[in-house]
């Protein structure tokens, strides 16, 4: 980065010590959740920049990756109520936000509450519940409350949506619209583990060696953290960069991307400006510095974008994945 005035520099190093101190829970809560899950650092340390940013995480993985047991493991950590939601074909939003409920001895309606009123909502393999479901869950998401009847209640924060979907199976399942799949701050993508990984997994289930999980953080850590995070600094060079990224998956030919043209059908929205800025942030307060550089951009460029690019009828025919699209931008864009 460039030479900084005094003040600005000062103010780096008062927020980079500030971030040496209170990240500290975070790696608590790394060591606890590892006791549960062997691997997964990519997945964990996403996951901790949704809740350093109030961010909601859809992860798309196949079967068997430890992706609920990672969930409810720092759930446990940081002492928060979990609710797991198993997204069906028959599921209500009522089964999901709540509903009346006549009590005969009152004689009179009162609100009996869904499994959405908790800090770590996991709603598993989302793709699976019809558009009404996921409507309701729409709300939730974004405006953090839940209307039941004629009355609005807020829900409780730290509030974050983990959603999972199987990329495989399509029989019975219900894409996202792309109003929904937006207000997901990263989309991650979760991969097997290694031969030695999977040789400790292996080990633990068939031994009974699985140690428990403690709360080692709280809730009120997340929330002091969050407004740390957004003391981080972000240089106007920085902001430009992620503008170009952004604007270069809407308009590819002004970046020289001319090949790009026809395999866009819309680029990202403006919430891909924001959640990316923020993601950098988060990131950057995870390597314990107040400020952010274009490597913490590029880090988590792809989480960000990959369910934001719209592809057209010639990338699928091509079978040309918003990967690749990334990766172009991000090669013909300018780092500051």
């Amino acid at each position: 980065m460039e030479v900084l005035e005094p003040s600005i520099g000062h103010d780096i190093r008062a927020i980079t010590e500030q971030i040496e101190k209170e990240s500290a829970f975070l790696d608590l809560v790394s060591f606890e959740v590892h006791k549960a899950v062997v691997g997964q650092k990519y997945m964990i340390e996403r996951l901790f920049i949704g809740i350093l940013t109030n961010g909601h995480i859809l992860l798309e993985g196949l079967p068997g990756l430890a992706k609920t047991l990672t969930i409810n493991s720092l759930s446990q950590a940081f002492d928060g109520k979990f609710s797991r939601i198993q997204f069906t074909p028959d599921l209500l939003p009522a089964d999901l936000v709540g509903t009346m409920v006549y009590n005969q001895a009152t004689a009179a309606f009162q609100v009996r509450k869904g499994p959405i009123f908790a800090h770590f909502v996991l709603a598993d393999e989302i793709n699976r519940a019809p558009a009404k479901v996921q409507s309701a869950l729409l709300e939730a998401m974004q405006e953090k409350q839940v209307t039941i009847g004629d009355t609005s209640f807020l829900l409780q924060e730290p509030f974050l949506v983990l959603a999972t979907q199987n990329p495989i199976e399509q029989e019975g399942t219900y894409p996202l619209p792309e109003a929904q799949i937006d207000r997901f701050m990263l989309k991650i993508r979760v991969g097997y583990p290694s031969m030695e990984e999977e040789r400790l997994i292996m080990r633990q289930n068939t031994t009974d060696t699985f140690r428990s999980v403690q709360k080692v953080a709280s809730l009120e850590q997340i929330m002091k953290a969050r407004s740390l995070v957004k003391q981080v600094y972000l240089d106007e060079k920085i902001e430009k960069y992620i503008l170009d990224i952004v604007f270069a998956t809407r308009t590819p030919a002004k970046y020289k991307l001319d090949k790009l043209d026809n395999l866009i059908a819309y680029g990202a929205s403006p919430r891909a400006s924001i959640n990316l800025a923020l993601a950098a942030k988060a990131h950057a307060f995870l390597k314990k510095r107040g400020y952010v550089t274009p490597d913490d951009v590029r880090a988590v460029c792809a989480d960000v974008l990959r369910h934001r690019i719209g592809l057209s009828y010639e990338a699928e025919a091509e079978n040309v994945g918003s990967e690749h699209i990334i990766a172009e931008v991000l090669n013909a864009v300018d780092v500051p």
